[in-house]
């Protein structure tokens, strides 16, 4: 299933997000191992930012043999910076990114009563963002834009 937005980027889910997230994954040069595949369907089976610690908790309940949070850390960050994942740095947790391969910068609302997130593309804002730490000699300038508050279920 998949939903294209006005920025003309489609979101994923299921079967299709994780055959789009392997075949990303892969044309970057890295392996997809089953562990990955299976870090991969947890974080994606999360509407809200999960900690590398919750992954390693409910792998190691479904494999029935412990899953060391440091091996969930490392694919994570494999996963960041292949663009599958996000790392939502407020909570120091992750949110699967529904649209591998899309190269953008994303704006969370993260609602801080039932804890869900979402995003949203604001190319202006982070465009801002990125030039002015350019202007203040900052290179490589990645910005990470939260806002906190209340979804509207919570309101």
């Amino acid at each position: 299933m998949s939903t294209t937005h006005a920025s003309g980027h489609k979101e994923l889910a299921g079967a299709e997000l994780a055959q789009a997230a392997k075949a990303s994954l892969e044309s970057s040069g890295e392996r997809w191992t089953g562990m990955r595949a299976e870090v991969f369907e947890e974080l994606a089976r999360h509407n809200r930012p999960v900690s590398a610690y919750d992954i390693a908790d409910n792998l190691s309940a479904k494999r029935g043999s412990r899953v060391a949070p440091n091996s969930v850390y490392r694919i994570l960050d494999i996963f960041v910076s292949g663009n599958l994942a996000n790392r939502i740095e407020s909570a120091n947790a992750f949110l699967v990114n529904t649209h591998p391969g899309c190269r953008h910068d994303c704006v969370f609302l993260i609602c801080d009563d039932c804890g869900t997130a979402s995003h949203f593309d604001n190319d202006a804002l982070t465009g801002a963002l990125r030039q002015a730490g350019r202007d203040k000699g900052f290179f490589d300038v990645r910005p990470v834009v939260e806002l906190r508050g209340l979804c509207a279920e919570c309101a």
